[in-house]
């Protein structure tokens, strides 16, 4: 599948022309507050404005005036990329008609339809759109807690947590180890840690080439497991050591005072512990009452709408949607859809079928990439993968490097999109 312009769009393009319905003569305009201002939120709010034509107050609420990619950070590990290419602003959002609010929100009113800023302020909606990432389950890793990350940071939330990992991979000794705990199902994209194993495994073969890997695993199987499997083979012989479920890989422990990781009773002491924890739905969702005993908040297919308040709209890795993975390219698909759906609810403009796209590129060496991603639909129960496709393993090096290549047009292309 090769990348274009219909990807980014995910099949409302004609949406984004049609005129709104006008307002009636003084009518205060419909005010959409959006919490996140990540691939979701930055992507709806922007849209929002932009195709509403100034009918619509949109405010977008984001605790950080700048934000950081999660997605390609594990190139800044592997130093592909330097961390100032994964910033972005948000001055082009606001200068297309959207307020951008920098504060947390701590607090949504259902009946009275307001949020609460940490600042203090209370800011009305006639919709909400929650965006707002993931947060991680404490005691999900025993032995780990929040406040251990600055010694075995997570890294999973990008900016100053993957700044400390890289210094930390950098101080490694020679013939060191660097242990990661991988997450359970589900969590924010599924190749994202062993990406993160392959981008962390190039730099220690040109820095510190007898250093080995301790990868803790308490999943059976994961994403594209066929291909980094066949290239930490090719390119990293001998440095990965992958520890499963039967293994004991479910049931692990980590200490970070003494920096030992504990497998199967047996304490291994590491040089850099990464522990990436289970993880939930952003905590405003579950301030707002609308997530399930999971953790995320279940939607309708076929609008991204909460399933709990027809007033509020759930998008991205918060959300609890069917087949689509947690990803910063299924949260801007969704957004497109939830933007031409509140268009449509408050402004009376004309709502096309839902369709979603995902693609997910990975860097497993210099010029070697892969990727997998589907075509969704909504079904009755979920949003549902009606086409795929993976890189195959044996591939030639052409065809690899042709992959990591498109990578970098569509991470161009999405921020373009997301940041405008």
């Amino acid at each position: 599948m090769t990348l274009n312009r219909r990807l980014f769009l995910g099949g409302v393009a004609a949406g984004s022309a049609l005129l709104s319905a006008p307002m009636v003569l003084g009518q205060a305009k419909p005010r959409v507050v959006v919490i996140g201002g990540g691939a979701g939120g930055a992507t709806i709010a922007r849209y929002l404005a932009k195709d509403s034509k100034g009918a619509l107050d949109v405010t977008l609420i984001e605790a950080n005036p700048i934000y950081t990619t999660c997605f390609f950070s594990n190139l800044y590990l592997g130093g592909f990329r330097d961390f100032e290419s994964l910033q972005h602003g948000y001055d082009k959002i606001a200068a297309g008609g959207v307020t951008v609010i920098t504060d947390m929100a701590t607090a949504v009113d259902r009946a009275a339809k307001t949020v609460t800023l940490a600042g203090g302020q209370t800011l009305g909606y006639d919709r909400l759109v929650l965006s707002p990432g993931i947060d991680f389950k404490e005691g999900s890793v025993a032995g780990w807690s929040l406040a251990d990350a600055e010694v075995m940071p997570h890294a999973y939330k990008a900016g100053p947590q993957t700044q400390l990992l890289k210094r930390q991979i950098e101080a490694m000794p020679q013939g060191g180890t660097f242990a990661m705990v991988a997450p359970p199902n589900p969590y924010r994209c599924p190749p994202g840690p062993y990406e993160r194993i392959s981008m962390v495994a190039w730099w220690l073969k040109q820095h510190n080439p007898t250093a080995k890997i301790l990868l803790i695993d308490p999943k059976d199987k994961y994403s594209k497991q066929a291909l980094f499997e066949e290239g930490w083979q090719k390119h990293y012989p001998g440095m990965v050591e992958r520890i499963g479920p039967d293994m004991g890989g479910n049931a692990v422990e980590v200490r970070p005072a003494s920096m030992e990781v504990v497998i199967d009773g047996e304490a291994e002491k590491v040089d850099v512990c990464n522990v990436i924890p289970g993880q939930m739905a952003g905590k405003i969702a579950a301030l707002a009452g609308v997530t399930a005993d999971s953790g995320w908040a279940p939607v309708h297919p076929d609008s991204m709408k909460s399933k709990t308040d027809d007033n509020i709209w759930v998008l991205g890795d918060s959300s609890a949607q069917g087949d689509m993975p947690k990803s910063g390219f299924s949260a801007n698909s969704q957004a497109k859809i939830a933007a031409m759906a509140i268009r449509g609810d408050l402004l009376g403009a004309k709502v096309f079928p839902a369709k979603y796209a995902n693609t997910c590129w990975s860097l497993i060496a210099a010029d070697d990439g892969v990727k997998v991603g589907a075509a969704y639909e909504p079904t009755p129960e979920k949003i549902a993968s009606v086409q795929s496709f993976i890189s195959q393993t044996g591939e030639d090096a052409a065809l690899r490097k042709a992959t990591y290549e498109e990578s970098l047009g569509w991470y161009a292309g999405i921020t373009a999109d997301i940041f405008g």
